[in-house]
């Protein structure tokens, strides 16, 4: 499993992002890998298919319950239930997990390479995004503030005491 994290983006060499856009890049590269490994994925779907996993995602419990039942009648005892409870810290009873397990199960039972498309498309966004890494660097600097310089026409200011003490040090 891979994450989006700051070793993603060393990888990447888009390290020396500013911190406060390094968030919201990685959430715009979440939202493409979600929407390319979506379209890929559907290929070869039928249309039956595609709704049922639709309702699946959508955690539509019926929907859930139903397939759970035909599919994976004892799916709380699956080793993969379990690693993803683990991994998510939620409840056994919670319906997300429920929701989250069946999705990964309709996966392998409808797409079994979804893994391998998964890596597929993470791997040619890595090298799109390695492509123009040059000019999102550029583009991300050029977002950031400039200070302003003071106006040198003026006199300074003396500092007043307001009584606020300046920020401690992390």
């Amino acid at each position: 499993m891979f994450q989006l994290d700051d070793k993603f983006l060393q990888e990447l060499g888009l390290d020396q992002l500013p911190e406060e856009q390094k968030k919201p890049f990685l959430e715009h590269i979440y939202s493409e890998l979600e929407l390319k490994v979506g379209t890929r994925l559907s290929d070869g779907l039928n249309d039956t298919q595609l709704e049922e996993f639709e309702k699946i995602i959508d955690r539509n419990e019926d929907a859930i319950d139903t397939w759970l039942s035909q599919h994976a009648p004892n799916f709380s005892q699956e080793e993969g239930f379990t690693r993803l409870q683990q991994a998510t810290k939620l409840e056994a009873t919670d319906p997300r997990l429920k929701s989250e397990f069946a999705a990964t199960k309709w996966l392998e039972v409808n797409r079994p390479d979804y893994r391998d498309v998964v890596a597929a498309v993470l791997g040619e966004l890595k090298a799109e995004i390695i492509a123009n890494r040059d000019t999102i660097l550029g583009s991300m600097s050029q977002q950031q503030p400039v200070p302003q310089q003071p106006q040198q026409n003026l006199p300074p200011n003396p500092p007043q005491d307001s009584g606020a003490q300046p920020p401690m040090a992390a």
